[in-house]
């Protein structure tokens, strides 16, 4: 197999690259350069006509896109850690959670970054009052998190879990972005730190 990967800040690919890492997974990698827009050559829409990274290119050419889904083949693949959790409460509650990371906080975050940041500047239909107007909306979403973190180590319960990976690749880029983490969000924070110190977080 071969996971076409694109280096930081691209939050997609490094959550399949912290999951791998988590699992000790060797994974074949070619990287996809975005500001040279070679998800956009012909010859990557071949294999993800969404023209977006990351995909994971399998030996008998079937490709599998987004990165949640990648990493739930590689989870059958290699169910110790489980990082999907295990039990049907544990399962449901690490899918309860990357639900609301992806749909509380990354949906207005993409919103800041398409329309507002200079990177984005030449994409057509820009409307930087739209953009803007998302802000409080991140900043709503790290408030929900702070709190949520009040009495528990990780996201979705007493275990680190994908959860945690797909909160922390949002929040890291939400920093370049420029509109991370609210400084008085201590709970938030220590959470961060704590999961930034593991060395999966180096992927």
């Amino acid at each position: 197999m071969l996971f076409y990967d694109s280096p930081n800040p691209a939050p997609n690919p490094r959550r399949v690259r912290i999951f791998a890492a988590e699992k000790g997974i060797d994974l074949p990698s070619k990287e996809v350069s975005i500001p040279q827009r070679e998800q956009k050559a012909p010859g990557y829409l071949a294999k993800n006509p969404r023209g977006q990274t990351p995909i994971l290119e399998l030996d008998d050419g079937t490709v599998i896109a987004e990165s949640v889904a990648i990493m739930r083949y590689l989870e059958a693949l290699h169910p110790e850690p489980a990082l999907f959790g295990k039990a049907p409460l544990e399962i449901a509650q690490v899918e309860m959670w990357n639900r609301r990371v992806e749909m509380i906080l990354m949906i207005p975050l993409s919103q800041v970054w398409v329309h507002t940041h200079a990177f984005t500047a030449a994409l057509p239909g820009r409307n930087q009052e739209w953009g803007e107007a998302n802000r409080p909306r991140v900043e709503a979403a790290f408030r929900f998190f702070d709190e949520s973190f009040a009495d528990r180590d990780f996201l979705a319960g007493p275990d680190y879990s994908v959860a945690d990976i797909l909160l922390q690749t949002t929040a890291d880029f939400a920093e370049f972005v420029g509109c991370g983490m609210p400084a008085d969000c201590e709970s938030l924070r220590a959470w961060h730190g704590s999961v930034s110190a593991r060395p999966s977080a180096q992927a």
